[in-house]
């Protein structure tokens, strides 16, 4: 048990992956539990399909992934943020023009792209390609996010249950949403190299989804969604490469098997005990039905009451 444990950690490329995978997963998952409590997902899912634009073009002037995709996902949240304030349209609307559109523009840049690169680890991920120099990138990226994540923690926090509230005592709800989305945009950056721009949504929205049905404590979701994504993303590490398969993806799988016993037998919201305790509500119901009708049989017209006489 041991060596198959500590064999693939003598492999440079799989340390490396490892770490990417373990860090992005973390701090996505801190994150994911705003989104999931806003209701924020298919903003995640906007936002890291728009930076695919960057990505590219980044490649094309010479110039670092990070910066290309980081400047595309600012623009991305901006742009949705233009639409809906300026506009009719409601913010899913928003949030559908924008990433499709840039999307594709990104798709359209890829195929006319002359590049002796595969541009599609972009889309799915070069985890087994990290380099030391992305890898202090991750950690670097992932320092920033974490650090504003905790020092407007409690700020946050309020946005996300009662912005109302939060304007009342002085908080602007505008500016709290500004923060989040460009966290959003950071940890969407740092997350591309571990799994490419169509699997990181996974990242951003199962651990909070996940820690959200196991606790009605946001304190505790903070825990809880780390800490199941973290571990998903280890074991994903280890069986991919034992299986040969592709580590986004099955790290991916992974957190979505997790997710799945949660949904299936979690001791506060899980489908199992909703259905034994709809089950028992319906037979308390009969039960409680049967002894009303005896006891009105036991009292019918033309029969004495207990301690009566009859007429």
């Amino acid at each position: 048990m041991i060596d198959w444990l500590l064999d693939p950690l003598s492999y440079d490329f799989f340390s490396r992956a490892l770490a990417v995978t373990t860090v992005s997963a973390v701090v996505c998952a801190l994150l994911s539990c705003w989104l999931v409590l806003i209701g924020w997902a298919l903003m995640g899912d906007a936002v890291s399909h728009a930076v695919l634009p960057g990505v590219v073009l980044a490649y094309v002037l010479g110039a670092p992934f990070a910066i290309g995709a980081l400047v595309l996902a600012l623009l991305a949240v901006t742009l949705i943020g233009g639409l809906r304030d300026t506009t009719r349209l409601k913010e899913d609307t928003a949030i559908g023009v924008v990433f499709t559109s840039l999307f594709a523009l990104g798709l359209v840049l890829v195929s006319v792209t002359p590049s002796q690169t595969d541009l599609s680890h972009i889309l799915f991920g070069n985890l087994l390609g990290a380099s030391p120099r992305e890898l202090v990138q991750v950690l670097v990226l992932a320092a920033i996010a974490v650090g504003l994540l905790l020092v407007r923690r409690r700020d946050l926090t309020l946005f996300a249950f009662d912005p109302t509230h939060a304007f009342a005592i002085g908080l602007s709800p505008r500016r709290l949403s500004a923060l989040l989305l460009g966290l959003l945009a950071v940890t969407t950056v740092m997350a591309l190299q571990a799994v490419g721009v169509i699997l990181v949504v996974a990242l951003l929205i199962i651990p909070g989804a996940t820690a959200y049905l196991l606790t009605d404590s946001f304190g505790r979701m903070l825990v809880i969604a780390p800490a199941t994504a973290g571990l998903s993303a280890v074991v994903g590490i280890y069986a991919s490469f034992y299986l040969d398969a592709s580590p986004g993806g099955v790290v991916v799988l992974t957190m979505g098997l997790v997710f799945t016993l949660v949904y299936l037998f979690s001791p506060r919201h899980g489908l199992l005990r909703s259905r034994l305790a709809s089950r028992a509500r319906r037979r308390a119901r009969e039960n409680g039905a049967a002894a009303a009708s005896a006891a009105g049989g036991a009292t019918a017209p033309g029969t004495s009451a207990p301690g009566g006489t009859r007429p």
